[in-house]
């Protein structure tokens, strides 16, 4: 009796010719390096905004700063975090991490291109191989 099973583990077992193509990655284009790596930092700042938020909703929900605020007040009666932790001190902090984090990315992210550019003279550059199969 021969089901599906058996014969597709005929089929698998037939040797098909798999072509294998190996290229050089020789060149970065510096532009395209700058604009994939800008796009992937406002990503990141826009990760860095929403998670600073939630972090804080959750620390606000859970009373977290409060308790600190009376842990802090037995060291010093006069001083209040609540003064210098609310909402809007937090995240204009997020957004100038989230505005410097974006422009040192995408400068990284062009110094690294350059940097590979003048490696691959040098090295000869990345060898890449794809089968088919």
């Amino acid at each position: 009796m021969s089901t599906v099973a058996d014969k597709l583990a005929k089929k698998s077992s037939s040797k098909t010719s798999a072509k294998q193509v190996r290229l050089r990655l020789v060149y970065v284009d510096f532009w395209s390096a700058v604009k994939l790596s800008f796009l992937a930092s406002v990503a990141l700042a826009i990760v860095t905004i929403v998670a600073t938020f939630l972090v804080y909703m959750v620390l606000q929900t859970t009373n977290m700063l409060t308790k600190l605020d009376d842990l802090l007040k037995a060291f010093d009666d006069n001083f209040t975090l609540s003064a210098y932790v609310g909402l809007p001190q937090v995240m204009s902090f997020a957004a100038i991490v989230a505005i410097l984090n974006l422009i040192v990315f995408t400068v990284l992210g062009a110094v690294i291109a350059g940097i590979y550019n003048l490696m691959v003279k040098v090295t000869g550059g990345l060898l890449v191989g794809f089968t088919s199969n």
